[in-house]
């Protein structure tokens, strides 16, 4: 687990966070609550502002043909089975962190996804901010503006991610910092 999945989130980012509950617990209190034969190790779990997300690996089936089809099925099989645990896991997690909880499965190399949310961000462009927009839809690699913001989201997420994964350690030390002052 690495350490941005194992840190929780917590309420970094300072007053925008403020009214969140601190659930930099989060990860090793999923380890704890998951029933340990569920998954192969513990379960990846990433917060952020708005939700949870707990992913655990699954052994994978022996298939002698369609490798990826015998990956759903064994998630299919998890997802059905797990179903009511799960939704209880979940509520008491979410009355204790304020956030949704989603849940998701790895086998081999498929991440499966069972439950996530797509949160609305609103946003204000220049008309040649709109026009990358626009061009990506004319070209058909996006379907809409939002699915083009989503597209140019994940491509700077994969072109930055040593970046951004060294911000988030920097707001890591702020925090830290910031609690190790005075409290009014």
């Amino acid at each position: 687990m690495s350490k941005e999945q194992s840190r929780g989130g917590g309420r970094r980012g300072g007053w925008q966070q403020a009214e969140l509950p601190d659930a930099g617990d989060a990860a090793a209190w999923f380890v704890g609550r998951v029933p340990d034969e569920w998954f192969d190790g513990a379960p990846e779990v990433v917060v952020d502002r708005d939700e949870i997300t707990v992913v655990g690996t699954l052994t994978a089936p022996e298939a002698d043909g369609d490798g990826t089809a015998a990956a759903q099925g064994r998630a299919s099989r998890f997802r059905e089975d797990t179903r009511g645990q799960r939704m209880t896991i979940a509520d008491e997690a979410q009355a204790r962190y304020g956030r949704t909880v989603s849940w998701g499965v790895r086998i081999g190399e498929e991440r499966i996804m069972f439950t996530h949310l797509a949160v609305p961000v609103m946003t204000r462009l220049r008309q040649s901010e709109r026009q990358v927009l626009d061009t990506l839809v004319d070209a058909g690699v996006a379907r809409s503006r939002a699915d083009a913001v989503v597209w140019s989201v994940k491509l700077v997420g994969q072109h930055t991610e040593a970046w951004l994964a060294e911000l988030r350690e920097a707001m890591d030390s702020v925090d830290t910092l910031r609690a190790k002052g005075p409290q009014i």
